[in-house]
This record gives structure tokens, sequence and C-alpha cells, in this order.
């Protein structure tokens, strides 16, 4: 058997620890190591960056790391993939040569461009939004420009807009020679991918049952080893903090996932194919992982300029919580003189304990969020009237920050062209440009088996039935005593996936966590689409709750406007657990 492909992981958002990619070279041997530096709501600060300066765009973090660290790549023989460019790949490309040459190596540094369709988006019907032209324009692309770039002997490739997973599946791909339809070995790269591109949230980071994970030391990055079939055993640095089991890999392929069906522009990764099994001490085997041609759409990232944003949070302390919230709304509401923001939200933070012995547990937090396309409306005008309250307010007045002018914020939207619309053009290091054709063959998005959409309805359990023990007695406990979570964000979207972590606690799980019972749990999803998909080979139900994170990040008045927490809050909900799968 050949060997397998080293690929690490540096960075899992703009950001993310600096010394990571340093950490990852001194840590041993490394084929490639990635960056992943862009998520929807990089793209809105790259292009607010951009209207400053045109030959910005790229995440100038990564310029500074391989300052520091290019030359032990070099020493090393790692080579370099990142999807750093963000929306200037070019310039980003130019800026390392010009280190390389400074540093004296020679380093061969290739690009990827075609992702940007803003020039394009009145053509593409791109710009049709109430909020106006785009800001920020990019489609998702592949890894095959990465494979040609690599083919062309490139040391370092940079990219803008490609999916994350692309970083790693692009490599696998030119190392082992994979044509355009090895769709099992492209789907198992894709898992591969999505594991690592988070980084330390495949070894411990954000995991449900972070008590378990060895914490002294911080958790090292992860490694995939691929091998030629596509499948891989997911590890880490020896030496290093955190953990990799089934567990804490099972958390990261819950992320940000919708249903069985993970669709992107090289292939359709059927995540309900995909099986886990502990290889030893930190490390995980993913096989069996099925591959399908990918749709006939890309995929695009729309950033607009929405408007201005701002927020004031009170501090309610003591007796008469709710009339004090109420007396802080009613006074804020008569200071806007009946012109208040176009978007005005009240969020109550927490509860005030009987007889508390500290302040802290005396106290709530009332937050004030406020949107609108005026600045002046939710800047100065806003933040001084919640401060003018101090003296004519409720008793025990006090804030958590002065008052201040407010932010931008932008909306992320998704879109979808052709394939063939989009120009994805590899860039070499000796400036040749080879296009790269979209997939030769594509197929309809296929519906997810376990999957259900729902408007109201219970999904229902696909279990036959739960094992016979567990029909005896219950206790009322935490969810979270038999199931972990992993919750995140797509857009306005919020995903929450739920998984257990034995064959009889999924038994009992998936026929009692229906949409039905989501919804009771977390009141919030009430007014919201609620799609259920089950993943028996992980033992995991993932929900997506369209529209609960509104437009996106910057846009969401919600106090976790990512959803990040989510699956902490369903796994502190108290529920019936029989006795016998405690």
């Amino acid at each position: 058997m050949s060997q397998p492909l080293r690929v690490g992981n540096a960075s899992g958002f703009y950001g993310d620890r600096f010394s990571a990619v340093r950490e990852m070279l001194e840590g041993g041997p490394l084929d490639v190591l990635t960056g992943d530096y862009l998520a929807e709501l990089t793209m809105l600060i790259l292009g607010r960056g951009r209207m400053k300066d045109p030959d910005a765009g790229y995440a100038a973090t990564f310029l500074r790391q391989m300052e520091e660290s290019l030359g032990l790549a070099v020493e090393r023989g790692t080579t370099i993939v990142t999807n750093a460019g963000g929306l200037n790949p070019r310039g980003l490309a130019e800026r390392l040569r010009e280190l390389a040459s400074r540093l004296g190596l020679d380093v061969r540094v290739a690009h990827v461009e075609g992702d940007d369709l803003l020039a394009r988006a009145d053509a593409l019907g791109l710009a049709g939004s109430r909020h106006g032209p785009p800001l920020t324009a990019n489609a998702y692309l592949g890894g095959w420009g990465i494979a040609e770039c690599l083919r062309a002997g490139a040391d370092v490739v940079v990219t803008g807009r490609v999916t994350d997973a692309s970083l790693v599946a692009g490599p696998a791909a030119a190392h082992f020679g994979w044509a355009r339809d090895d769709w099992d070995a492209l789907a198992g790269a894709t898992v591969a991918g999505h594991v690592l591109e988070c980084g330390t949230q495949a070894t411990g980071g954000n995991y449900a049952f972070f008590e378990e994970i060895y914490n002294v030391k911080a958790p090292g990055f992860p490694i995939a080893e691929i091998h030629a079939d596509g499948s891989s055993v997911i590890t880490k640095h020896d030496g290093t903090g955190g953990a990799v089991t089934t567990g804490t890999v099972t958390a990261q392929l819950l992320y940000e996932i919708g249903g069985p069906s993970y669709a992107g522009p090289d292939v359709t990764t059927r995540f309900d194919t995909i099986e886990l099994a502990q290889d030893g001490p930190d490390r995980v085997r993913i096989s069996g992982v099925r591959g399908t041609p990918p749709p006939p759409a890309t995929k695009v990232c729309l950033n607009h300029l929405g408007g201005h944003r701002n927020e004031m949070t009170f501090v309610l302390t003591g007796l008469g919580i709710e009339a004090k919230a109420e007396g802080v709304k009613t006074q804020m509401e008569a200071a806007f003189g009946g012109a208040p923001p176009s978007r005005l939200e009240w969020t109550l933070i927490g509860s005030a304990a009987p007889d508390p012995a500290t302040q802290g547990e005396a106290t709530v937090l009332l937050r004030c969020a406020a949107l609108d396309p005026d600045p002046n409306k939710v800047g100065r005008t806003f933040s001084n009237a919640a401060v003018e309250l101090a003296l004519a307010g409720y008793p025990g007045f006090t804030m958590t920050s002065p008052p201040g002018k407010g932010s931008p914020y932008g909306v992320y939207t998704p879109a979808f062209v052709p394939n063939e619309v989009v120009e994805h053009v590899a860039v070499t290091s000796e400036g040749t440009r080879v296009s790269i054709p979209p997939a030769p063959v594509t197929a309809a998005q296929p519906a997810g088996r376990g999957a259900a959409a729902d408007a109201g309805e219970a999904a229902p359990g696909t279990g036959e039935n739960p094992l016979p023990d567990a029909r005896g007695p219950v206790v009322r406990a935490p969810l979270g005593r038999v199931a972990g979570a992993r919750s995140g964000d797509k857009g306005g979207d919020a995903n929450i996936g739920v998984w257990a972590r034995t064959d009889a606690q999924w038994a009992w799980l998936e026929p009692f966590l229906t949409t039905e019972r989501f919804r009771e749990l977390l009141p919030e999803t009430r007014d919201h689409p609620v799609q259920r998909h089950v993943l028996p080979n992980l033992r995991a139900v993932n929900f997506v709750v369209v529209g609960l994170l509104q437009e996106g990040v910057s846009a969401s008045t919600r106090f976790d406007p990512q959803g990040k927490a989510l699956g902490e809050w369903l796994r502190s909900r108290l529920v019936d657990i029989p006795e016998a799968v405690l």
C-alpha cells in the first residue's frame, strides 16, 4: 500500500492561533499544510477593506505568518495551500513572491482565481437585492485549480473563495492522480477536508464533553493521512494538547451541514456513508465514503452593505427585574420621539437568584440591538438616549459600555449560477493560465434519505423499536447526559447536530428527538421551518432551523448571532431518559 499523503491544518478562521503555522511545521513531517481563513463574515470584512484600498482584500495575517515560517516550510519540504487570497489571490501571490525574494528563498508561488463574480453580478442576475448591488460576489470553486497548480510544481498555492474542503481534496487529487469522476475518492477527501477545515474543533475544541479532553496544553491542530482510495486517518502531532476520538471527529462532521447529501463543485458527498473507527490513541479512521456527481449549479456567496447597527446593554439587579425591563423599554421608545430605528430587538439574559449571595447572582442583562439604514438613528442618538436614563431610570441603573457611534453591518445571501459560467483559472508559478472546466457529469441534488422538512409536523423516527430495556424507569436529567451537540451557522440558517455515543443511547435518542420535541426544547425555533436529517452511521440527527439567524451573522440581532451555543442550550434541557441508557 502506498504511503498516505499527510495534510495538516494551521487555521480554522481569520484570527486563529498565529503560532499554529510554525507549530505544525516544527511538530512533525507534513506533505501539505493548509490554512482556512474565509467565511461569509470574512468576505464581508475583506470587501470593506477593499473599498478603502483596492490592493487589499487578502488575509494579511497569513503574510505575517509566512514571514516567520516560509523558510521552515521550504526546509521541511512542505507545500502550503491556503484560501487566504480572499478577494485578491493575485495580490497575495505577488506579496509572497516579494517576501520569498527578500528572504532569499526559491519558492514557486501559484494562485487560483475566477471565483470573483462581482464585475458580472448584473449579467448573472446577482444584483437584484433590496440592499442594492452586492459588495462581494464569490463562487465556491472546487479543488481542481489547486491540483493543476501543484502538478505544475507550485510550492505555495493561494486561492480566493474555494470550498473549505477543496484545500485538502485538491492536493489529494494531484498527489494520487485521481480522475474527475473518481467520485468515491473525491468524497473521502472531502470528508477529511471537512474535518480539518475548522482546525482544533477536530481535536477537542468546542467539544460537548470537554471535561474529558486533556487541556493542559493548547489543542493541537489536526492532520489527515489520506490514502489513494480517499480513506483517511485523522490524527495530530505527538505531544500536543487535545484529543482525536470518534467523538471529536463526529462533532466536527456535524458542524455546519445540512442533509446527508453534501454538495460541492467537484462531488456530492454522502455523509450517511461515513464510517468511523478508533485506530489507536489520537487516531480515527474514516472509510466507506461514497460520492456522486456534483449538482449543475455553483453556490455563490453574496454580501451587501445592509445599514448600520448599535447595541447597549442595561444591567438590572435585585427585585422587580421585569418591571425594570419594561420601564427601560418605555423610556427608550419615548426618547425616539416616534421615529425609532427600523429594527429594534430586546433580549433579557439570565435570571436573578432568590436570596442572592453575590451581586452577580442578583443580576440580569437587558440587551437592546438597533439596526437602521441611517447611521445617525443608531449612532449617538440611540446610545446617548440609553445613557441619559442613568439618573432618571430604574434603581441601580448601570450599563456595560459607554455610548458609541455604531458600525456598518452586512447582509449575507446565498445564490446559484450554472457551473459553466464560472471561469475557474489556475495561474501557475510561471504565469501560465490554465482554464479548469466544470465537472464533466452533474446530477441533481438527491432528496436526503432520512430527512424531513417540517412545516409544523413531527418527523418520525426511523428506528424499528427502542432496545427493550429502554422502556424501563426514567430519570429527569439534561439531554447532554447522553447526547453531544455541535451547532453553527450557514448564513441565516442554524444547524444543530446531535449525536449519541453508544448504540443503546442511539436506539433511544433517534425516535425520541423528533422535530416536534426539538421545537419544544428550543421554543425560539417554533416560528421557523425545521429540517431533520438522520445519519445512522454517526448515530446522529442534524436539525437545520431556517432563518433563525436572520440575514447572517453581521445583521443578526441575536446575542449568539452564529448559533454557536444552540447545541449547548439543547443539551441543558431536562428530559426523561431511561435509566438503562444513562
